[in-house]
């Protein structure tokens, strides 16, 4: 039997890179998918719903595909924090969640057309801010310019000057692609990265 074609339903670059660990083949394609959050919605429903969507999306126009769909919202005390886009709403985020927890909830689904198959799993990961000055957020914001992470922490870099601690049982799920539920998922889809 011949291995579905791959794609990951996604334009971030860091869930390309994630997703390369594995070296199995893939294809990206964008999800056409409304991100804005439903009246009331919390930040964990929005990164479970979006991730679903997104791979879903994608695997009705490709339905002979396992499509990677993810999603991440960070949810500061039940308010979720999106990407800054700029300079200012970033020092703004980061003000805002200095010395504070702010858990990241990163879901991650996989789609399958053509067998019906689709599931979801979060992946939270909990972050605590060290208490950040201003002169640090400034450097910090012109050095790493992280205007296209939610919430602002690029802890793959420089950002992870910012944080007092990480939990998580998915080591990759801060940067924006749990490869262990993604191991999990794919193998319940028909694709066992350690038998492509």
């Amino acid at each position: 039997m011949d291995t579905p074609p791959l794609i990951l339903g996604s334009t971030s670059r860091y869930r390309r890179e994630l997703l390369e660990r594995l070296r199995l083949p893939f294809t990206v394609v964008a999800p056409q998918v409304d991100e804005t959050p439903a009246p009331g919605e919390t930040p964990e429903a929005l990164a479970l719903r979006l991730a679903l969507a997104k791979a879903q999306a994608v695997a009705a126009a490709h339905p002979q595909a396992i499509v990677i769909g993810s999603d991440q919202v960070a949810d500061l005390a039940g308010e979720p924090i999106g990407k800054p886009g700029t300079h200012e709403r970033a020092r703004e985020q980061l003000q805002r969640m200095s010395g504070r927890e702010v858990v990241f909830q990163t879901a991650v689904a996989v789609a399958r057309a053509d067998t019906g198959f689709a599931r979801v799993l979060l992946a939270p990961v909990r972050v605590r801010f060290r208490t950040l000055g201003d002169a640090e957020i400034e450097h910090y914001l012109r050095a790493e310019q992280p205007y296209d992470c939610a919430g602002s922490a690029k802890s793959e870099a420089l950002g992870i000057a910012l944080l007092d601690a990480i939990e998580s049982d998915d080591p990759t799920a801060l940067v924006g692609l749990p490869l262990i539920r993604t191991c999990a998922l794919l193998r319940e889809a028909g694709l066992d990265p350690l038998a492509a």
